[in-house]
This record gives structure tokens, sequence and C-alpha cells, in this order.
């Protein structure tokens, strides 16, 4: 009985393929399994007649193009930009780097020194500091703190005594790697300044130690080296020295007139840095400083001071406005002392008085009165037109031009000699001699001319000194009719106090006239010495008219009927001439007060000083030359004779007649 075996499930083949055209086709392989996940239902069949429209993407080549055609002009402007700033701007680029990272500095040149005669120092150089900074160090980003500017202005100001804000400012300059804080401090200063930065250094340390920023304000103070001008002896022959201004230049007198022997030649030097600090390793570059040339004076420091000393007091004492005294080598021309009062200290320009600055001995002008009739007799001697037994029989009022003229003092018909006329000092006297000079008044008035030009006056003196005043003595054809009277006793014309003293010095000096000089000599960075050339000589009258004058200025110290008689010193025989003049009041343009002087030369037998001294505006006590001039003449002539090893007169003074008996 065959068995029954369960009906066999049928399994469907594989499928067959249609091609295109509907037709039996290869069999499909059997679906995989992940293939056999439910399918979506089919989308409904479109309308009959509709055509069917296929979903296509947009090709990516055009959005592709745009790409890459974009990367290609931003590499294009790198590499245009590379070639700019490596090539093309190369050098530039080069130098701003430089610029950033080296600094460069001046190496001031020291400062020649001024010595007297003897080579003591008047003016020297010590070393100092230019207290510098570096902005860029105080922006935020460097200091590590917003205010950095302002805070080490706080700090720095008390210090360096300048305003606060200021410094502020100069620290806050935008794209700057280099200001200037405060120039020519003392090294005291800059230490206290270094010991404040290293402080703050400390502090800074410790905080980032903590995590902190770190700020330091006062990491970008710099200094750099230089040199600061010292007046050792405070104001000593200030007026004829002068000052060094805030840039290191002379401001004044013969460290402005020779400045460009003493400032030498600045050096340089290039260092790179970080941070504020040179980098060692980096190198440097330098240009070493030229010291400046020492120059040697012909002041004596002696002289000076007891010159200096004897105006101030005496100025102080008349309470007056100002006063000069010139102590001159009578056989050289040489200035051996220069001094005014009020004077100033260089030291501490900011404390003086400005009317102080300058030297008023050589830049003021003023109507010297008595102390110039030497002019006039000497004109008169060399003329022959008088010597000194002459009678001049002098009135006590004389009437000339639409003016009566008369003396110092009021007195009877006096019956002088011309020796006599310079030893009373008359104006009448003189106006009476100064006319022999020609056979009219303008003759007389063109001769006059031509010797106070000869004498110097109307010129400068050859000292080249800044400021120095000509004075004013007009040309004969235009003096007043007043001033052809006035001009032969000292009034109508003006002078300086070096131009006056010589007058003196060409008297003493046989009658030649020597310009004056204040330098003696110069000394190189390389030590060598040079001597100043010889100064000019002119004759101005004889050896015989000035022995004459010289005897003739006798009496007026040693007679006493002399105007004189307090310059007198013993042991010597002393020239001079008294001089009381009106004084122009440079604010109103009218006389006002006067001008007292003194004028001479010892020993009288054999010049070696010449002394000249005068007080302006003398308000309290005389205001006579011989009474309040006077005694400084002879204090500064005693200690200038004794310095200076003059010995005593040997001879007894010839004592020429005063005056004279009627009928005789």
């Amino acid at each position: 009985m065959p068995s029954k075996e369960p009906p066999r499930r049928r399994v469907p083949g594989p499928a067959r393929s249609r091609n295109a055209a509907g037709g039996p086709g290869r069999a499909r392989p059997a679906a995989r399994a992940e293939d056999r996940r439910p399918r979506r239902p089919a989308a409904p069949a479109k309308r009959r007649g509709a055509s069917p429209q296929a979903i296509r993407l947009g090709s990516p080549r055009p959005r592709l193009r745009l790409i890459s055609l974009c990367l290609t002009l931003v590499m294009l402007a790198f590499v245009v930009r590379l070639l700019q700033v490596q090539a093309v701007d190369a050098n530039a680029y080069t130098a701003k780097a430089e610029k950033n990272r080296y600094l460069e500095y001046t190496i001031a040149a020291e400062r020649g020194e001024i010595t007297d005669r003897s080579g003591i120092s008047l003016a020297t150089s010590v070393d100092a500091h230019d207290i510098t900074a570096d902005p860029k160090l105080f922006t935020p980003e460097d200091s590590k703190a917003p205010d950095a500017p302002q805070q080490a202005a706080a700090l720095l100001a008390p210090i360096l005594g300048k305003d606060e804000a200021e410094l502020a400012k100069k620290l806050s300059t935008p794209k700057s790697r280099y200001t200037v804080l405060a120039r020519r401090q003392t090294p005291q200063v800059w230490k206290q300044i270094k010991d404040l930065k290293s402080v703050f250094a400390e502090k800074a340390a410790e905080d980032r130690a903590k995590g902190g920023p770190g700020a330091n304000v006062l990491a970008g103070v710099l200094q750099e080296p230089t040199t600061r001008r010292v007046y050792p002896n405070g104001n000593l022959a200030a007026g004829i020295l002068g000052f060094v201004n805030a840039e290191g230049k002379g401001g004044g007198g013969l460290e402005a007139q020779l400045n460009k022997k003493l400032q030498g030649e600045d050096g340089k030097i290039r260092y790179a840095q970080a941070g504020g600090r040179p980098v060692p390793t980096a190198g440097s570059t330098e240009i070493p400083a030229v010291a400046g040339t020492d120059v040697e004076l012909t002041i004596d420091r002696d002289i000076q001071w007891a010159a200096q000393r004897a105006i101030a007091d005496q100025v102080e004492k008349s309470r007056a406005d100002r006063g000069y005294v010139i102590v001159q080598n009578t056989r050289t021309g040489e200035v051996l002392a220069m001094a005014n009062a009020p004077g100033y200290d260089p030291n501490d320009l900011a404390q003086s008085n400005s009317a102080a600055l300058g030297n008023a001995a050589l830049q003021d002008v003023y109507e010297p009165g008595s102390t110039s009739k030497v002019m006039s007799i000497a004109a008169v001697l060399e003329e022959g037109a008088a010597t000194p037994d002459t009678h001049v029989t002098v009135p006590n009022r004389l009437h000339r031009g639409d003016r009566l003229f008369r003396d110092d003092v009021d007195h009877p018909t006096w019956y002088l000699t011309l020796n006599g006329v310079l030893a009373k000092s008359s104006n009448i006297g003189t106006i009476l001699a100064t006319g022999q000079l020609g056979k009219t008044q303008p003759e007389a008035n063109k001769v006059l001319y031509s010797y106070l030009r000869k004498f110097g006056l109307g010129s400068t003196t050859g000292l080249d000194y800044p400021g120095e005043s000509p004075g004013i003595v007009a040309k004969p054809q235009d003096w007043s009719t007043s001033q052809q009277y006035t001009i032969p006793f000292g009034q109508g014309l003006s002078l300086n106090a070096m131009q006056a003293a010589s007058v003196y010095q060409t008297i003493a000096n046989g009658g030649v006239r020597i310009e004056p000089t204040l330098v003696r000599g110069t000394k190189d960075a390389g030590g060598r010495y040079t001597a100043s050339d010889a100064p000019k000589r002119t004759r101005v009258v004889s050896e015989k008219t000035a022995g004459t004058l010289a005897k003739m200025l006798e009496s007026v110290v040693d007679d006493r009927e002399g105007t004189g008689t307090k310059a007198h010193i013993q042991g010597y025989r002393v020239a001079g001439k008294t001089g009381t003049a009106n004084r122009v009041d440079p604010v109103r343009g009218v006389y006002k007060g006067y001008t007292a002087s003194f004028a001479g030369f010892a020993p009288a037998d054999d010049p070696q000083v010449t002394v000249y001294c005068a007080i302006q505006n003398p308000t309290e006590g005389s205001y006579f030359g011989g009474q309040i001039c006077g005694p400084i003449y002879k204090k500064v002539m005693e200690f200038a004779l004794k310095t200076l090893q003059t010995p005593p007169s040997g001879k007894a003074p010839a004592r020429l007649p005063v005056s004279f008996k009627p009928g005789e």
C-alpha cells in the first residue's frame, strides 16, 4: 500500500525578466532578506494622457567652478601680498622691524671746561642722566595696567619736579618708542627712579607667580648718560661766563659765544632691545663722542671775587639800580675782572632775576660824565692847543648857544691851570679848553669827534661778546647846539663800562690802545694748548701826551683840591678821575638820577693795572663818583696790586700846579 507522503510545497521558480519588448528575459536572482521589507504602496497612476515629468538634480559643476575661482583669487591675493612684503617692500618692512627692535640715542659730548688764568675751574661738567621712556611699554598690552601712563606720571612727577599731566601726556604718545621726560638730572635722581623700578619689578614678579597679570608701570622708564653744567663758584663771574640752556647749548655769555668750541661733537650708540632692556647677544654699534675744547680766560678768580664783593656791597648800601667794576692789565689789555651787581647764579636760573641776566658792563650804555674829560684834555694836549700850565679863567656860569652852563658846585671865578681844570673836574673849564681845538666851533667839534673815535667810542671793544653795545656818538654835523658843549664833559654821548676802562688803559699804556681780551687760550681734546691771537694795537695819542695826562690825573687823587682823594693808596702813586653824570631814566626817557663813576690806573709812574667803577642811580647817601666809587676803586686796586705782587712806587709824584693867581 503505498505510503502516504505529505504533499510537497510548491516553490515558485525564479521570475523571468522581461525585456523592453515585454518578452521573457533572464530570471532575476532571489531577493535578499533585507529586500523583503514591506514596500510603500505604489503611487496611483497618473491620469491618462499626462506626460511623465522626471525630477532631476542640478549639476554641481558651476558651483565647483565658482568655489575654485574664489579660492584661486584668495590664493593669488596672498601670493601678491607675499611678493610685495618679501620683494617689493622688503627694505621698508625691514627698516620698520629694525626701528622697533633697535634703539638709538645720542652720546652727549663732554662740554669743555672754562678756567681762570691759573687753571682754576669756573665752569665744568659732571655726570648726569636724561630720563627717557618708551611709550609703547606703557600701553595696556605691554604694561598689563589700563592706566600705566597716569600711574607712572604720579610716581615720577615729585622726583623730577615736573607737571604730572605733562608727564602722562608724554607717556601716552601713540606709536612712539622714545620720549624725553627730563634732561640733565643728577645721579641721585636716577638712583631714586631706579630703586622705585626695582620695587615695582619685584611686585610684578610676585604677582605673576600667583597667576596675576604682573603689571609694572615703570618698566618703560629709561635713562641716557649725559653731562650737566656746573659753576663751582656760584655767581662768581656769571656775567662773563653766561649759562647753558636746557638743550645743553650756551644760552648767554662766553658759553654762547664759544659754544661751538665748548660743546664738542656728540656720538651715537645703537643697540637691540626687548622690553626696554638691551639684548647683549644682538650686538651694537657706537660712534664715540669727542669732548669739547677747554677755554682758559684772562680772568683772575681772586681779583674777580674782590671786585664783585666790593661793587655788590656798595650797590646795596646806596640802594642803586646796578653797578660794574672792570680790572684790566694795562700792558696786555687782558681783562682780570669784570664784575656786575646784582648778579645771578647760573646753577639756578629759575630763581634768578631776569633783569640781572647778561653782562651789564658790556650791554648797558650810559652817559659817562666827567671820566670822559680825559679824552677832551688829551685832544687839547695832542693838538698843542694848551699845556698843563695853561691858565683857564673859569666863571661861575658860562653862556653858550641857548644855555647857561655851570659846574657841579657854585663857586666864585676860579683861576685854574689846565691841570686844575681836570683836577677840579670843571665843566666850564673843559668847554673853554676844547673850544681851542679849531678856529670855529664846528671845526673844534670835528677834531674832538676824531679823538673820541680813536679812543674806541662808537665801536664795539673787540671782545665780540654777545649783546655788546657800541655806545652812541653822533657825527659832529649832527650835534645839537647844546651837545657841542656838553659832549666835551661827558654828556650827550654814551658808552659801556668796558669802553670807559679802555680809555684809561690807553693813557696808562703810553697812548696805545690795546683791544681788551677775555680768552687767553684753548686746549683741545688731545691736550694741545693754543694761545689766543695777539690783540690789535692802535696809537691814539703820543707817548708824551699820555705821560703828561698821567701826571695830571695824579693831581685828581693826590692834590688836596682834587675830587678823588678817597682813592689814595698808601705807598703807590695813583692816577684817576671822578665822574658824576645826569642819568637818563630808561623807562621814561628823561634825565632822572645820576651815574657815579671813578677810573684810573696804578702805579702812576709804572702803570700795571687799570680799574673802572660805575654805579647807576644811587638813591641813598652820596651820589658823587669820588665819594662812592673812589673807595671801591681803592679796595679793588689795592687787592689787585698785592695779588699781582706789584712793587710800590719808588718816586714821589710830580705835583703840577692846580691854580694861578690873577695877574701872573
